[in-house]
């Protein structure tokens, strides 16, 4: 039989494995480790949480959680909560996966993809009218990954915008 003290430590342990993991993970999607692992720490608190319970919680400084709080803010992963009688402001997560997904993608597509599809069609745009084998090489290069580039970005894009995909529940069928 479990007692209530364990309960509590072990649903401890595992949020803090949480929460450190997916800073870890973050750089995969574009985000900094303590970004995630503030956005880690609101998406599995069960209320919003001020500024200064963030930084107990995570030990990290006032201007480290401020920026990072304005970020995740402006990403669309956080809101901000205003609470009757109190002049802090309070933040909570988007809880819901399928909306955390497409938010990700939305915003690596414009900080990330877009700006490389930019310099693609840049360099194959220069070099199209160049006559040599290693211009010519590279113009096609550059033409192929852009226009792969598009299409991955335009099939991520809608993917994104439906925000309840019917696709993904069926691609991740397929895959397994």
């Amino acid at each position: 039989m479990t007692t209530p003290d364990h309960n509590a430590t072990e649903l401890r342990a595992a949020r803090d494995r949480f929460i450190s993991q997916w800073g870890v993970i973050s750089a995969a999607w574009g985000i900094n480790r303590t970004m995630a692992q503030i956005h880690a720490l609101l998406l599995v608190s069960t209320t919003p949480l001020a500024t200064d319970e963030i930084m107990e919680a995570l030990q990290i400084s006032r201007g480290n959680v401020n920026t990072n709080l304005r970020e995740l803010v402006g990403w669309g992963l956080l809101r901000v909560v205003l609470q009757k009688g109190e002049r802090r402001e309070f933040f909570e997560a988007e809880k819901d996966v399928w909306k955390i997904f497409c938010t990700i993608a939305r915003e690596r597509q414009r900080r990330e993809i877009d700006p490389a599809l930019a310099v693609l069609r840049d360099c194959a745009e220069r070099t199209a009218k160049l006559k040599g084998t290693e211009a010519e090489e590279f113009h096609e290069t550059m033409s192929k990954l852009g226009d792969f580039v598009s299409q991955a970005a335009g099939a991520m894009d809608k993917v994104a915008r439906s925000e309840r995909s019917k696709i993904m529940p069926l691609i991740f069928r397929m895959l397994k």
